[in-house]
């Protein structure tokens, strides 16, 4: 090869290397502002469903359908949000849990199914705007405490239930719909 050849071959080795540069800063930088613009847009979004459940909330038609259980000792299970729910409609509440196992439950989903009476609500707003909501549900033969906390800008609550004839506490995660966005499926109730 001549010297004018591999001079000419150098050149456009480095054009194309430069090219290939700027074409990845491009792409990176795209890149950054397409996922800046997703984070915005689900922060917006979430604000959304907060402004929705905190409404629901406050006119006592939620329900909180679960997707995650913790128990006692922290052992932690998914669970199908349709049959693990807390609703609450007016002064009536109920409470199922349905584990996904082979043996019905006493509700016939392999759990229990807790409808009741609501007694000592209460609703208070955190430092940080997380809503906290604690009320008790008494029904036949079993009753129990529940404690929600709801993050400011978020519809995925933290769910307490401890029952009053038992130590058997339970964790739950979920989101907070009003009553009439919910789609659950509620088994025979004691």
């Amino acid at each position: 090869m001549s010297m004018t050849m591999k001079r000419i071959f150098l050149i456009g080795i480095a054009l194309f290397l430069s090219l290939s540069y700027v074409a990845a800063q491009n792409v990176a930088s795209e890149r950054a502002k397409v996922k800046e613009q997703m984070r915005v847009e689900q922060a917006a979004l979430d604000s959304v469903y907060f402004e929705q459940a905190q409404k629901a909330i406050e006119a006592r038609q939620f329900v909180l359908e679960a997707d995650r259980v913790m128990f006692k000792y922290g052992t932690t299970a998914y669970v199908n949000p349709n049959t693990n729910f807390v609703a609450m409609e007016g002064d009536k509440a109920t409470v199922q849990v349905a584990f996904n196992i082979p043996v019905g439950g006493p509700n016939g989903l392999g759990g229990i199914t807790l409808d009741g009476n609501v007694t000592n609500f209460k609703q208070k707003v955190g430092k940080r705007g997380t809503l906290y909501i604690s009320f008790h549900v008494t029904g036949t033969g079993i009753s129990a405490d529940i404690d929600i906390s709801l993050p400011q800008g978020s519809s995925t609550a933290q769910l307490s239930i401890r029952p009053t004839f038992n130590s058997n506490e339970l964790q739950l995660s979920g989101h907070v719909l009003p009553l009439s966005h919910s789609n659950v499926f509620k088994g025979s109730a004691l």
